[in-house]
């Protein structure tokens, strides 16, 4: 029995029956021969960590464009903070820590710069539209390894595709609008966790809003503090989805009632604040001025692949793979005058 093996067995022994098991997994769309040691989701995990949209995460936006101050949430730490709460939440409830966690490091992936300001322009300038979530999973399927893609499990996959909510319901009750997966499910309910309160504890921090602005009920209901928040909406998920027999992921109508309460507060709050507008704009023309111009001038920017694809589609993969910081310097390449060397 090899190493790999041994832990499928541990999982079958160990996890909850309603759990995914990974010798159970529905495959690759390249069927691929299992590795000695590690299982299908382990190899899934590794593989995302060491892609390059992986590491391009540390300098997107994830609220707050450009900020000044080195404890503003990223991309990248936004989705450390979303693994963290979903492996405690899985790992409670007996379910696959691994897949959780491929799920959770894979989210969000094909995020734009700028954050939803970049995701809201590229989908008004495409004729198909664009949809983060559906980015993600075009980049781990299509995208990373020179347009050979990550090769990931059916699981992951739908995971990292109907991860995303926006202002929607964030459980919803007819299957087809969830992940397939508990731990899918798990990864759902926890970006909003940690969205909703690093968001808040960074908008304190820049200022926009002050302690006493956070309706005091919701205070009284979830806690005044980041920490004590996260704990109870992570304890409520817990508790009901043991007592809904995991037949699906849950929260109480009082604590969830209370989260999209909380998050109807930033988008009035924050996301609409004067300062978050004036960066909208800013933000906006980057993103529209560089679509337009490598649509242009595609030789130098646009790869051949994926091969079929429309020339609007994969520009849009080039503006989307974008940092900020390399978006904001390609801009000023491109369209700030320069002096004249002596």
């Amino acid at each position: 029995m090899t190493i790999r093996e041994k832990l499928e067995e541990v999982e079958r022994t160990t996890l909850s029956p309603q759990a995914t098991l990974s010798a159970r997994s529905r495959g690759r769309a390249r069927p691929e021969d299992p590795h000695p040691f590690r299982t299908a989701f382990q190899r899934d995990r590794d593989r995302i960590i060491h892609s390059k949209s992986f590491r391009r995460l540390k300098h997107k936006t994830q609220v707050f464009l450009t900020p000044f101050g080195d404890h503003y949430r990223t991309r990248l730490t936004h989705t450390l903070e979303v693994s963290q709460i979903a492996r405690t939440i899985a790992k409670a409830l007996r379910l696959n820590e691994d897949l959780t966690e491929a799920i959770a490091l894979g989210h969000d992936l094909g995020h734009t710069p700028f954050g939803h300001a970049g995701e809201d322009t590229l989908n008004s300038l495409l004729p198909d539209g664009f949809s983060h979530s559906e980015q993600s999973l075009r980049v781990v399927e299509k995208l990373e390894y020179d347009g050979k893609g990550l090769n990931l499990t059916a699981e992951v996959r739908d995971g990292i595709l109907r991860h995303s909510k926006g202002r929607g319901e964030i459980l919803e009750d007819e299957p087809e609008g969830m992940p397939e997966t508990l731990e899918g499910q798990v990864v759902r309910v926890s970006d909003v966790i940690a969205y909703v309160n690093h968001d808040i504890d960074d908008a304190l921090r820049a200022g926009i809003i002050k302690d006493k602005d956070i309706p005091s009920a919701l205070v009284k209901k979830l806690g005044k503090w980041h920490a004590s928040r996260i704990d109870r909406l992570v304890v409520d998920v817990v508790e009901a989805s043991l007592a809904a027999h995991l037949k699906r992921i849950a929260m109480s109508a009082e604590i969830m009632t209370a989260l999209v309460k909380l998050r109807e507060f930033l988008y009035e709050r924050v996301y609409g604040s004067r300062y978050a507008e004036e960066e909208v704009e800013k933000a906006t023309k980057i993103v529209s001025d560089l679509y337009r111009y490598v649509l242009e001038k595609p030789d130098s920017y646009v790869k051949a692949y994926p091969r079929g694809d429309s020339l609007e589609r994969r520009a849009a993969d080039f503006i989307a793979g974008m940092t900020d910081l390399y978006a904001m310097a390609l801009f000023e390449k491109l369209f700030f005058p320069r002096a004249w060397s002596s």
